[in-house]
């Protein structure tokens, strides 16, 4: 009698490795304002495949996506504005087996991709300026 192969997918609980923060300063009419952007690089895993019986190989894999989470906290005369958002797969991969014996291999390897973080954090500022910009002109409005 023929086994069915079942396939299992599980989002186990995200990780977290704090990331630099980047502070910019943009000239406005309402004032100057001061942006300091504060990131957390988030490792979202999936187990995929399944744990084979002795003797046969296993199809487990863990699937993993490092995403950049930031916080921006902007002041000036008129007030502070703050806003959460998140940069998408700045880093993703697989590895063999279990999500759960993997993980610290997972943090390593992202931390080896990554390198400095405050240079994903920057690139963030430099995506938010616009944004800021427009809720900055209909704070004054």
């Amino acid at each position: 009698m023929k086994k069915p192969i079942i396939l299992a997918a599980l989002v186990v609980a995200a990780g977290a490795t704090p990331a630099a923060a980047h502070t910019i300063t943009i000239p406005h009419a309402s004032g100057e304002v001061r942006a300091q952007y504060v990131g957390e690089v988030v490792v979202e895993h999936r187990q995929i495949g399944t744990p084979a019986p002795g003797g046969r190989s296993s199809t487990q894999r863990c699937l993993w996506t490092a995403s950049l989470v930031v916080d921006r906290t902007a002041t000036n005369s008129a007030g502070t504005l703050s806003r959460n958002f998140t940069r998408e797969n700045i880093a993703s991969g697989s590895r063999m087996g279990s999500c759960t014996g993997s993980r610290a291999a997972i943090d390593r390897e992202v931390t080896a991709r990554l390198g400095d973080t405050s240079d994903h954090v920057a690139l963030a500022a430099q995506d938010d300026r616009s944004v800021l910009h427009a809720e900055l002109e209909r704070l004054s409005s």
